[in-house]
């Protein structure tokens, strides 16, 4: 039996939506990727299902999927959408001839326990279940700063590695990723994953 999720799912075409409704028992709607920023009703639908039931962006990683994705988060009420995110993958799908012009699966190509995981990092209420701890940590920008993941010369690339090992998608926004951090962990626990990782980059660094 395929898990209930109570939050509207919002995916970009109907190919995700084919391979997301496999895996979970969810209602999920289609943005006809950019054609959402031209349908005043289905932005509406959006709203009036967020204020009722919250709702879960699951876009694309690649380029156009972030700019979808932003377009939402700008137009709906940000305590009741919750951000779900899968990695960046090389492939094509197999229905497609190419691969799409960044080279990366999309949520359709996603195999069951990608998109699953994804949703359960995001917070996914799972009915019949207990609800999945919403930010869990209390790490701030300023931690992001002292840990070294902004505002130093390294600081893209510790956060390209962090996001790599948390199988993240490159293009997440700083913002993006502390919200991810927490919502998954601890803020202690966060830290000590980032400071491990940094530490193996620099003593691979220092290898001979």
């Amino acid at each position: 039996m395929k898990p209930r999720i109570q939050e509207a799912i919002v995916v970009e075409g109907r190919y995700d939506r084919n391979s997301l409704s496999q895996v979970v028992d969810a209602l999920i709607l289609e943005t006809a990727g950019f054609g959402i920023f031209r349908d005043e009703e289905q932005l509406a639908l959006l709203r009036r299902l967020a204020d009722t039931r919250g709702l879960i962006l699951l876009t694309d990683p690649d380029g156009a999927g972030f700019v979808i994705r932003n377009y939402l988060k700008g137009a709906l009420p940000k305590d009741k959408v919750k951000q779900a995110y899968v990695p960046d993958i090389p492939g094509k799908e197999r229905r497609k001839r190419t691969p799409g012009k960044e080279g990366k699966l999309g949520v359709e190509g996603m195999s069951p326990e990608l998109l699953l995981q994804a949703l359960q990092r995001a917070g996914a209420t799972f009915i019949g279940e207990d609800a999945p701890p919403s930010n869990t940590g209390g790490l701030t920008m300023a931690d992001l700063y002292t840990l070294g993941l902004t505002g130093t010369p390294d600081a893209a690339e510790h956060r390209a590695r962090l996001l790599q090992h948390l199988d993240l998608p490159a293009r997440m926004s700083t913002k993006a990723l502390l919200a991810v951090l927490n919502t998954l962990y601890p803020a202690e626990e966060a830290e000590q994953l980032i400071t491990g990782l940094l530490q193996e980059e620099e003593s691979n660094a220092e290898s001979p």
